[in-house]
């Protein structure tokens, strides 16, 4: 079975303002691409992320953007072998005062270098949204520092 992972966290903000958290790259740099964003995630383009903790930049090809849904995006597996596909969920809670923001990755080959780069991946989304949520809740960035 190929590797796949889903990871959620609740953020207490709207959906439509925890997407814009992700698909504006000067919100995005603040709280998880350590090393900036280049370009506005919308369907059909490409965009730059760059990380201190991973040589970079990242080229993110972004499949759809359609606010204040969905985000689906392929990008570069790390080991240079090809591209996963990752999916952002943003579905409204509580009347929509608050957002779950669902975060999948498929495209791992079912080897056992292919389950450790997943395993990988899942820890550093987990981050990510844990660092959206304090970013968006309390303008914290949990990053600042930890991988430098």
């Amino acid at each position: 079975m190929t590797p796949q992972f889903t990871v959620w966290i609740i953020v207490s903000r709207p959906p439509a303002a925890v997407f814009e958290a992700v698909a504006d790259p000067l919100i995005l740099s603040r709280y998880f691409t350590t090393g900036g964003a280049a370009g506005r995630m919308e369907s059909g383009a490409t965009v730059e992320w760059e990380f201190h903790d991973f040589p970079g930049p990242f080229p993110v090809q972004v499949i759809e953007a359609a606010s204040p849904e969905r985000i689906r995006f392929t990008w570069p597996r790390s080991d240079g072998t090809g591209q996963n596909e990752v999916t952002f969920r943003f579905d409204p809670v509580d009347g929509g005062s608050r957002t779950k923001v669902s975060v999948s990755e498929s495209g791992w080959p079912d080897s056992d270098a292919g389950r450790a780069a997943s395993y990988d991946n899942c820890m550093g989304w987990s981050q990510m949204i844990a660092a959206l949520k304090m970013w968006a809740e309390h303008g914290i960035n949990l990053r600042e520092s930890a991988y430098k």
